[in-house]
């Protein structure tokens, strides 16, 4: 009998304490993953490409994220062998199925946008 597929044989709840997907969740949901998923969906990229892609990303996050996202198994990092040689970065096959449905949670809340400043708004001048 063939062993079950380690992937599949596991259950996972986002809403129980000990489940690792909510780890998992974090690192994918975070700011600068987010963004950094979201701008490989574009094109693989090089370091120096992606920190300018996602404005505001500080060279040590951008870095912990791009190794945690690779830890995970969302990107994978490519060491090319050019003069100079660099690093690409580019979604693995999981993570191009992933950064859709991120591309559609920042399009949801950028459409949104009026109506937050607008119950913001409310929020403040009731406090």
């Amino acid at each position: 009998m063939p062993d079950a597929d380690p992937v599949e044989a596991f259950a996972a709840d986002v809403f129980s304490r000990a489940c690792t997907s909510r780890e998992a969740l974090e690192h994918v949901t975070g700011k600068w993953s987010l963004l950094a998923l979201s701008a490989l969906l574009e094109a693989p990229r090089r370091f120096g490409e992606l920190r300018r892609r996602v404005d505001g990303v500080s060279e040590k996050m951008l870095a912990q994220s791009l190794q945690t996202l690779e830890r995970d198994g969302w990107v994978h990092r490519e060491v090319r062998s050019a003069i100079p040689p660099h690093v690409e970065y580019r979604l693995t096959p999981a993570g191009c199925e992933l950064a859709p449905r991120l591309l559609d949670l920042i399009g949801f809340v950028e459409d949104r946008l009026p109506a937050v400043h607008a119950a913001r708004e409310e929020h403040d001048t009731h406090r």
